[in-house]
This record gives C-alpha cells, structure tokens and sequence, in this order.
C-alpha cells in the first residue's frame, strides 16, 4: 500500500514537471488553434456563411402570405371632399383612414421553390468554401510556423559558426601578437569573424520577420508569440503517385467540392428568372375604413365605414423590354461561368498536385544528399583544423574548409523543413491536417 502511494506521487510530481517545462511554449496545434479564432479573413468567410443562412431562411419564408396596415390623418382647407360622406365641403377639415391588405402568392411560375433550391444550394457551397478557407488558414500558419523554426535552427547554426570562428580569432590574435603566425591568416580569420556576426544578424532578421508573419495570421501582438515547440523532423515520408494524389484531393478539398454546389446553385438560378415568364396568380383582400371632422365619434365612424373586400390578381407578362428574357441569358452565362470555374480549378489542381508530389521526392532527396555530404565536409574541416593549428596549413584551405560545412548544414536545416513542409502540403491535399 505504501509502495502504491509512493508510485502516485512520483507520477504527479512526473506530470507537474512535464507540465511546467511545456509552459510559455506555444504547440503547432496551439497556433492553429489561435488562429482560427481570431484571424479576421476568416471571420470574415464566416460572415458569408451567415448570409448565406439568412437568404435561405428568406426564401422559405417568402412562401408565407403578406400582411399590411396603414393609418393616416390630413388637415385640409377650402373646397375638399369629406371622405366619409363624399360631399364637397368649403371649410377647414381634418380626416383619416384605416387598411390592412393581405397577399397570398398562389402561383409564381414555381419561383419560391425554385428560389429555395437556389439559396439552398448557395448555403451548401459557402459551408464548404468556408471549410476550405479553415485548412488554407491551417497551411498558412503551418508554412509561418516552419518558418519560424528554421530561423530559429538557423540563428543556433550562425551562432555556432561564429563561436568557431571567435575561438580561431582569439588563439590567431595571441599567436600574431607573438609573431607566431603568418599575419595573413589572422587578417582572414578577423574577416570571417565579421561575416559570420553579419550572417547572425541577418538571421535574427529573418527571424523577426517570420514571426510577424505568424502573429498577422494568429491576429496577435508578435511580442505575444513565445517560443514554439519544436517538430521532429521525419527519418522517412512515404510519397504518394500524382494520379492517385489528384483523385485524392478531388475527393478530400472543401473547395472542389463547393464548385459543384455553385453549378447547381447556376441551374436553380436559371429557373428563377425562367418563372418571371410565367403569369402569376395571388388570392387578396383587404379592410378599409375612414373617418372625418364633425361626423360623430372618431371610433364609431371607423366602424360604419368599415369595408371589407377579397379577390383574385392575375398578372401576366406581355412585354417588358425584354428584361426577362435577359435576365435569362444572364442567368445562363454565370452558369457557364460556374461549370468553367470547375474546370479551371481541376486543371490547377492537377497541376499542383503532381507539383506537391515532385517537390516531396526531390526535397528527400536533398536531405539525404546533404546528410552524407555534412559527414564528409565535417571529417574535412575536422582535418583541415588539425593541420592549420600545427602550423602545416594555411588561413585559406582552413576557411575554405569551414565555409563549405557550414552552407552544408545551413542547406541541410532549410532543406529538411522544406521536407517537412511538403509533407503537410501532401496532406493538405488529401484532407489530413489534423492538428
């Protein structure tokens, strides 16, 4: 029993310590997070959303009949008529009235049910853009976040070189003081002090600059953004064939999806303006009433002169400056519009894909290049070190030596987040950033 409760308080305290050294580190997942709640195009994408509902609750709801009260009150001098009795009069009058019509639309050419399908389909597509807007948002900070990390990696690289070189300069500066060594070399290795403490300060530039990018996009202050978690870069990526990408991601994009609720939303949209074409029949009716000056109670008059009335409207287009028949063609034009804007999108996804798969399988093997060629420039920088502190070398072959590992590790750390960033591109493409 005590061995039990020795083991659950070593695994708290295992917990609070792991919980503490995660603190102030921001995860991808916390960015993507981050952003998705607060980046303003996005919230924006949501607004269409919200019109998108709103429409289609009003085109259900033209479906229900219209009802309409007036109340109006004159004053009139000289010679009018009174309202109530309809004799002229020839003095100052006040009067008013009462109505309340109703409309029911009995047919319209079926341009409710028609409406309704359109905005239905309109409702469909912007959920599904909207859904897209999301995992472009998601690939925009992942890209940012990558981002991030290589400056970083890259600043600890430049520092290390310019350690490396601070030493040599240090030992050099003793050894010319001395006269120990050739004045050339300790005047190559102060140059390459100078350069190495500019590639530092341009990284700490870059640095900055992608961590503004990821601020803009979570819509935070960048003093805000703390250190990020790091990501273990992969030992292997399986790679997918471009075909099978693309009917992948015909399958798995939102916004691929979208078009073809937009192609139908077009065919809807052409049977709307076809039923302006049609007559149209409503059911009316109405009550009116009035009263006036000097005619007894304001309140009894509106009752004796209350009149109630119901009837039939049959309206039917004759000629209207062929706006209808525009408005047809009209119609008819943003559906083709839409069907090519598919087809547009197919050809572009077709090519970005077979783009994604390429740039995969060259980035891997980049990263493994560059792997072997880091061991054997480190072996001879390793070698060349040797030899130009004995005294058996020069300040060129040394620094040749050294500039040559240190753009092999700079290419190999921008190399293997490029690896990294393409695998997410591969599976944005298949409908898998799950962060």
């Amino acid at each position: 029993m005590k061995c039990n409760l020795l083991c659950v308080v070593y695994l708290v305290c295992c917990i609070v310590s792991l919980a503490k050294g995660q603190d102030g580190l921001l995860s991808l997942a916390d960015c993507v997070k981050q952003a998705i709640q607060n980046n303003p195009t996005l919230k924006r994408e949501e607004l269409n959303v919200e019109r998108f509902e709103l429409t289609h609750k009003q085109a259900k709801y033209d479906r229900l009949p219209s009802i309409n009260g007036s109340v109006s009150h004159n004053i009139s001098q000289g010679k009018t008529i009174n309202p109530t009795t309809n004799q002229f009069i020839d003095n100052n009058n006040s009067s008013g009235g009462q109505s309340l019509s109703l409309d029911v639309p009995i047919f319209n050419g079926f341009y409710i049910l028609h409406n309704i399908r359109m905005k239905s389909n309109a409702l469909d597509a912007g959920k599904l853009e909207y859904e897209g807007a999301i995992n472009d948002l998601k690939l925009d900070v992942i890209e940012a976040y990558v981002k991030v990390l290589t400056a970083q990696d890259m600043l600890k690289q430049t520092e290390g070189q310019l350690a490396v070189t601070t030493e040599q300069l240090h030992r050099n500066e003793i050894l010319n003081n001395e006269g120990a060594t050739n004045p050339g070399d300790f005047y190559d290795i102060k140059g390459q002090y100078s350069s190495d403490r500019n590639s530092v300060e341009l990284t700490r530039q870059t640095l900055h600059n992608a961590r503004v990018t990821l601020a803009e996009l979570m819509n935070v202050p960048v003093q805000s953004v703390g250190e990020l978690q790091s990501i273990d870069i992969p030992s292997n990526i399986a790679a997918r064939d471009a075909e099978s990408l693309f009917e992948q991601s015909m399958i798995a994009l939102p916004q691929y999806k979208a078009l073809d609720w937009r192609i139908k939303e077009m065919q809807t949209g052409v049977k709307v303006v076809k039923s302006e074409l049609w007559p149209s029949l409503s059911l009316n009716g109405g009550m009116n009433s009035n009263y006036s000056k000097g005619e007894g109670a304001v309140f009894t008059q509106i009752k004796n002169n209350l009149s109630k009335g119901v009837g039939i409207t049959l309206s039917v287009p004759i000629f209207n400056q062929f706006r209808n028949r525009t408005q047809v063609k009209l119609a008819q034009v943003s559906l083709n519009e839409a069907e090519l804007n598919k087809e547009i999108f197919t050809n572009l996804l077709r090519t970005k894909t077979a783009q994604a798969v390429f740039d995969l399988d060259i980035s891997q093997k980049n990263v493994i290049n560059l792997r072997d060629q880091e061991a054997s420039y480190a072996e001879a920088f390793r070698i060349a070190t040797v030899h130009f502190e004995s005294g058996n070398s020069n300040s060129v072959i040394y620094l040749t030596a050294k500039n040559k590992l240190d753009a092999t590790r700079s290419q190999l750390i921008i190399s293997q987040y490029e690896w990294l960033m393409q695998k997410y591109v591969n599976d944005y493409y298949v409908g898998s950033l799950d962060l």
